[in-house]
């Protein structure tokens, strides 16, 4: 459990009843790079699935430390950071729970985004992450 805001308990499940949040990544010199995406929380951790080419991809072979906060569609956000660390995911069992996560929360939206993404030949070049948070406290910059 993660300390919130007013004391309250903010914990990856918590943070599953938001639609997105807002994943930053750092670059080499330290600056963020803030991105909002879908996720689904599975056994205490979150999944993202993204492009597998996607820069946020490229900085976490750098840098694994991240930070999420929860956000509107636009990437506003709205509630504490948390920070953490990710990794990309390729054990097939894993990649499977986490589709399953995210089916199972965006229901139509996400079946219709894997059918684009199947029909243009995309869904090939996706890649899970598997996001771990740290206890530290909100607002922390890692």
């Amino acid at each position: 459990m993660l300390p919130g805001p007013l004391g309250v308990a903010v914990t990856p499940r918590e943070l599953d009843r938001e639609s997105y949040i807002n994943v930053a990544t750092f670059r080499k010199s330290g600056v963020a790079v803030e991105t909002p995406v879908w996720f689904a929380e599975r056994e205490g951790r979150l999944y993202v699935f993204t492009e597998a080419k996607s820069g946020k991809v490229k900085r976490l072979r750098n840098d694994p430390r991240i930070r999420v906060a929860p956000c509107g569609a636009a990437g506003r956000v709205k509630g504490p950071w948390l920070p953490g660390r990710a990794r990309r995911v390729d054990d097939p069992a894993v990649v499977a729970g986490a589709y399953e996560s995210l089916r199972k929360k965006y229901g139509w939206r996400m079946t219709v985004t894997d059918f684009f993404s199947r029909l243009t030949g995309r869904i090939q070049g996706r890649a899970i992450l598997e996001l771990a948070l740290d206890a530290a406290g909100p607002d922390a910059t890692p």
